[in-house]
């Protein structure tokens, strides 16, 4: 699978899409891709997250957890400038083997109980 940014990151649409591959045939093969139907990861109005994209993920120390880092904007219409902040959380996977990534938190929320280690 591939997790991309969508959308420009100059809008408040920035998101994560989501690729997969069938498992058949070329990966050279466009059509042995599926497209998700919708970002997994996209702007949080409640929790004050615009434009979340950018991404790349990593493990936890002990290897248990997975976690994704991104950065996005705190205000509306703030673009891919100088605004932008790194934020980082946990996520899970799907029976499917798709990344959950949940709603990004509000910013400073990310990992309370997670980096006291």
């Amino acid at each position: 699978m591939i997790v991309y940014s969508a959308s420009g990151c100059w809008t408040d649409h920035y998101a994560l899409g989501l690729l997969r591959y069938s498992g058949k045939g070329s990966i050279l093969d466009s059509a042995q891709w599926t497209k998700h139907p919708e970002p997994l990861f996209k702007t949080s109005v409640a929790n004050k997250v615009w434009a979340p994209g950018h991404n790349s993920f990593f493990k936890s120390p002990d290897g248990k957890e997975d976690w994704i880092l991104y950065h996005a904007n705190s205000q509306p219409g703030w673009g891919c400038g100088g605004k932008r902040s790194p934020r980082m959380q946990k996520f899970t996977w799907s029976k499917e083997g798709i990344p959950v990534f949940g709603e990004p938190v509000a910013e400073g929320r990310c990992c309370k109980n997670h980096l006291n280690n």
